[in-house]
């Protein structure tokens, strides 16, 4: 028996990187799973179905409302239950203040904030009822102290922990938890395009002197979503390698 046996979890975008790391982790630990993206997923849906769970790709704009609502009544309908909601799904338009454009600045929070408030809004109903479940918000620690030249970025990071904090304390009586993981610098192929002496710079910053890796973000998740945090609610787990303290 996996910590995740007969919980139905769902991921948005999981087609690829840590989204993808912690739905196969789930996955092992026994989770059926629904994740999202901007298109189907056939190849890693049937990666995670071979973990031996149901697994289904749906296809959406994690930023767009009236999706998401249909989605989430999708993997109801489909799974019967929702137990654990990640909130993955994010990109990045980085740039100065002084360049950076409104699209820029709007696409961000869009895609990496409002996306949480419409996943999190269709899914409290069925939590309610169920009276518990688990919300996962995927921060990060520019979220935390902020990064130059990532303005949008990091207010869209550190408005994912204010949401997790702000929705544990409103649905704590319900049953429902709600934290925040903030990844440090994680070894994925948007860091693999990052030069090297870039990648040293920041390993010198961090005391473990490395960068992570997705499936120590995918452990901590398991951990959020399980009931070995039954007690834990309102927090921001940072996975830095110590680069924040």
């Amino acid at each position: 028996m996996g910590l995740l046996s007969g919980k139905t979890a769902l991921i948005t975008g999981a087609a690829r990187g840590i989204g993808k790391a912690i739905a196969l982790k789930f996955a092992e630990e026994g989770a059926n799973i629904a994740f999202t993206d901007l298109a189907v997923n056939e190849e890693t849906e049937a990666e995670i179905a071979a973990k031996g769970v149901k697994a289904k790709s749906y296809a959406s704009n994690a930023a767009d409302f009236a999706q998401t609502e249909e989605v989430v009544k999708q993997v109801k309908e489909e799974f019967g239950s929702i137990d654990i909601l990640v909130n993955n799904a994010g990109i990045t338009k980085d740039g100065l203040m002084l360049r950076m454009t409104e699209q820029q600045w709007d696409a961000v929070i869009a895609v990496n904030l409002k996306s949480a408030f419409n996943f999190i809004h269709a899914c409290i109903p069925v939590m309610m009822r169920q009276r518990g479940g688990s919300i996962i918000n995927m921060a990060s620690v520019v979220g935390v102290h902020g990064n130059a030249g990532q303005a949008n970025y990091a207010a869209s990071k550190a408005g994912l922990i204010a949401l997790a904090k702000s929705i544990a304390q409103e649905m704590g009586p319900k049953g429902i938890r709600a934290n925040a993981i903030a990844p440090g610098f994680i070894e994925t192929a948007m860091t693999a395009q990052l030069s090297d002496e870039i990648r040293e710079e920041w390993k010198k910053k961090i005391p473990l002197r490395r960068g992570g890796q997705v499936e120590d973000i995918a452990n901590t998740a398991v951990y959020l979503a399980s009931d070995l945090s039954s007690y834990v609610s309102g927090q921001v787990i940072q996975v830095d390698g110590g680069m924040n303290m």
